[in-house]
């Protein structure tokens, strides 16, 4: 195929509509179907994560609920790792095991540095840091003071 006709294929004419690739209504989700939902789903995907942190030799782990405080996750874990590298081993370990265990393809950012990565796996939430980040942002103080705040109303 020459360069020409490769550009031609993304041409449009004026007053065409870009269709997308699926039917309305048909979009596929990078979750399996299979994992299925609800607070069953949920604690057996904290389970797997809690089990490859420890497999992994993640650090201080802590597991935090936000159930009905998000409407984000379930819960919300963060831990350390000892280094750069350390951290993603931990991440791309976890990101398979969930993979395998029938929960889908987890969206994931910052993996390529290192530093601070977050696995979204739908039901749960994954921070893993380098500790010296991790003392700097530190997400689970802001998030269990705001379930303590919630006690004391």
């Amino acid at each position: 195929m020459t360069r020409a006709s490769f550009v031609g294929l993304f041409r449009t004419r004026k007053g065409t509509t870009l269709r997308t690739a699926h039917d309305k209504g048909n979009a596929t989700s990078g979750f399996s179907q299979a994992a299925g939902s609800g607070e069953r789903t949920a604690l057996r995907q904290l389970q797997l994560v809690r089990e490859s942190l420890a497999d992994s030799k993640a650090e201080d782990a802590v597991f935090i609920d936000i159930e009905g405080k998000s409407a984000l996750a379930d819960f919300m874990v963060v831990a350390s790792g000892r280094s750069n590298r350390h951290v993603a081993a931990v991440c791309d370990r976890l990101i398979s095991e969930l993979k395998d265990a029938g929960f889908g393809t987890p969206r994931v950012e910052g993996l390529s540095t290192g530093d601070w990565v977050l696995i979204d796996a739908g039901d749960v939430i994954i921070h893993i840091f380098r500790p010296e980040i991790r003392e700097f942002y530190n997400l689970e103080k802001m998030w269990q003071a705001e379930a303590d705040d919630e006690k004391l109303h």
